[in-house]
């Protein structure tokens, strides 16, 4: 009998599930917070209670799975190490296309000469010597290196020429675009470079602390991990190829909804502590996103789940609005700790700063709010700070109020770097503290969330009154501004997804006030009734606290299923492993075709010779590329996308690309050290 283990890493908590394959159920699972200094442990007591519960040993478990929100709510709240990118063949203009300016965020460009032609002829030839003396001195600087050169998908020479040099002078990752992504847009592609750099790190983390626990248990079962369109990989591969798991959890989520309830059409939201996921079951599967991951305002090319990630979660951060005589809120995007959860362990300093705080006749912006290093002090990410920052970060040596570290909005301003770098984490009100408050949590410190509320609520808005004058009200507020902030995004995702408003904007749609009447059921002149669809399916551990009220907004029946909590760590259990290969034939003169192989360009005289030749080179790599991946069994799709152009009543051909996709199962171990088979 086969015992499935799945975890889920997220901002807040990690979960684990063990699922009895022959049985197709879920036989035990657990949460317990996410550690961010040393993610092994919440890991561990998650693995551990699941397997308690289940009654599992752990030499029964035949294979594990890993799923996450680190990587998605990393490039959600701008955060990740320094790193710097390697442009070759570009020049500064294209550093503004793609998105690429604002996903370096300031971090260094080395602009060299080389790449090649859309044939795939060297352009211009490779500076290396240049290369060499400009990355020597920021290898200490940074967590990795991003190599983009020029139409580097129709020859990647000058890619793998750079990685080599980098890797002998520095010893740091280097990401090259071409292994990401094998469609043109060099800007973009060097974008998803940067990202899967900055990424590397965090994800390395990750892996190695579930390694450690799953070692330390006596788990020898191989450990995957899941691609962000739902898909399976070797850690090894997700090591790699960190940015391949942006939207992994909430792909998994997906994944889980769809065992856990049959729904065959449903809009599934997973709400997490640091973002809601929100995407369209359709015949009982996921949409794939032909145009690549969207995530934290980024377009990337990594091919993923058609997903709308907002940066809204239980513990988002609460902003009040002092513009206009009434004011208003604002959740996220920023994930802050929780005041009632700091107080858990920090009881006695949270509970004494709060209270100077209300005993004062004035509330400052920085009171209730308190900061916390995330142990996050490793080599690269401390690279580039200055003296300001550098001094700042040593004061805090463990969790302290913003107000006593703060002197000036110079340490402001540095604060909110380091807070960006990853290396320290803001803890302040956030609707789980108001969900305490109300009585729909029940799991943290009740009375430091009620003060927490009461100085938030002292604020003053444009009218000179205080926002709330009781925490209950503000409570209430902040829940509501959750319901209405939620139903925009499913709203937003609805008329993405629906044919009827193709080429529309769906953000504007969502704000018409037609829309808005709709939801009202307004009844006058003109009666507007609005609603959604399809079921909505709710996930994530808050999701009953929440998801009623955005389910009566929206007219829809709502599903709450068994274990939505832990959906993420069932998907992560019951996908398969799938890697795609994919190439070019061109034509660079009439009756030449060049199949542009992995190992190369090879000329034919012959079309169908030069895509024989190329699919076997493809469904070659994909197979090699999904064994190492844990596939078995393997099932292999070709597609052949030819692209002609008719020139004086004579068909002629432009250029065609293959795609070849292997499939299976993992591979899972039957008895102890049989992980390491094929």
């Amino acid at each position: 009998m086969a015992y499935f283990l799945g975890v889920d890493t997220g901002g807040t908590y990690t979960d684990a599930v063990i699922v009895d394959e022959a049985a197709d159920r879920v036989i035990g699972s657990a949460k317990a917070l996410t550690t961010r200094a040393d993610l092994a442990l919440g890991i561990g007591r998650a693995v551990d209670a699941a397997l308690a519960g289940a009654g599992v040993a752990a030499g029964e478990v035949a294979l594990v799975s890993l799923s996450t929100t680190l990587a998605t709510n990393a490039l959600v709240e701008g955060q990740g190490g320094r790193v710097a990118l390697v442009f070759i063949g570009f020049d500064v203009s294209d550093l503004a296309r793609g998105g690429l300016t604002a996903g370096l965020a300031g971090d260094p460009v080395i602009l060299l000469d080389g790449g090649h032609s859309h044939a795939g002829g060297e352009a211009t030839a490779l500076d290396l010597a240049r290369l060499e003396a400009e990355v020597a001195p920021l290898g200490p600087q940074v967590v990795g290196f991003a190599v983009a050169a020029r139409f580097a998908t129709r020859n990647n020479a000058h890619e793998l020429a750079a990685r080599d040099l980098i890797r002998r002078v520095t010893g740091r990752p280097v990401t090259c675009s071409f292994e990401l992504s094998a469609n043109l847009g060099g800007p973009k592609r060097a974008l998803t470079a940067v990202l899967n750099a900055r990424l590397i790190g965090m994800i390395d983390r990750l892996v190695s602390a579930c390694e450690r626990h799953l070692a330390v248990r006596g788990i020898r079962a191989p450990l995957m991990v899941v691609r962000g369109d739902g898909a399976l990989i070797s850690a090894a591969v997700a090591r790699e190829r960190p940015i391949e798991t942006i939207l992994s959890g909430p792909a998994a989520s997906i994944i889980g909804a769809r065992w856990l309830t049959g729904a065959q059409d449903a809009l599934v939201a997973d709400i997490g502590g640091t973002t809601t996921d929100v995407a369209l079951l359709r015949s009982g599967l996921p949409e794939i996103d032909p145009e690549g991951a969207r995530v934290g305002g980024f377009r990337t090319m990594v091919e993923a789940v058609a997903m709308r990630t907002t940066g809204l979660g239980g513990d988002s951060e609460v902003h009040l609005l002092t513009e206009g005589l009434e004011g208003g809120l604002r959740l996220g995007p920023r994930r802050l700790i929780p005041v009632s959860l700091l107080a858990v362990e920090h009881g006695a300093m949270v509970h004494a700063a709060l209270d100077r705080a209300l005993a004062a006749p004035a509330t400052g912006e920085l009171d209730g709010r308190f900061v916390i290093p995330t142990g996050g002090e490793i080599e690269g990410l401390t690279g580039g700070l200055n003296r300001r920052e550098a001094g700042l970060l040593a004061r805090i040596t463990g969790a302290v109020p913003v107000a006593t570290l703060i002197a000036s909005r110079l340490e402001a301003a540095a604060l909110e770097r380091l807070v960006a770098r990853g290396l320290v984490m803001l803890a302040g009100v956030t609707p789980s503290d108001a969900s305490h408050v109300l009585g729909g949590l029940a799991a943290w410190d009740l009375l430091a969330a009620e003060k927490a509320l009461r100085l938030l609520g002292r604020r003053r808005n444009g009218r000179g009154e205080r926002f709330a004058a009781e925490p209950a009200q503000l409570a209430q507020a902040i829940i509501d501004q959750l319901t209405a902030q939620t139903v925009d995004c499913l709203l937003e995702a609805a008329f993405a997804e629906d044919t009827a408003f193709a080429g529309e904007n769906p953000v504007v749609l969502a704000h018409n006030s037609l829309t808005r009447a709709g939801l009202d059921r307004h009844q006058g002149v003109v009666a507007a009734t609005l609603q959604l669809g399809v079921p909505l399916i709710g996930l994530g551990a808050s999701a009953p606290a929440y998801y009623g009220a955005v389910g009566a907004r929206l007219g829809c029946p709502t599903i709450l299923p068994e274990h939505a909590g832990v959906a993420n760590a069932i998907g992560a259990v019951v996908g398969q492993v799938s890697q795609r290969a994919s190439g070019l034939v061109s034509s660079p003169a009439e009756g030449e075709f060049v199949a542009h192989l992995p190992d190369g360009l090879q000329a034919f005289t012959d079309l169908e010779q030069a895509l024989a030749a190329l699919e076997a080179a493809l469904t070659r790599e994909a197979s090699a590329n999904a064994r190492r991946a844990g596939a078995e069994n393997l099932r292999f799709a070709t597609s052949r996308d030819i692209r002609e152009a008719n020139v004086e009543g004579r068909t002629m051909f432009i250029e065609a690309s293959v795609s070849v996709t292997a499939a299976g199962r993992p591979r899972v171990a039957h008895g102890v050290g049989a992980a390491e088979s094929a």
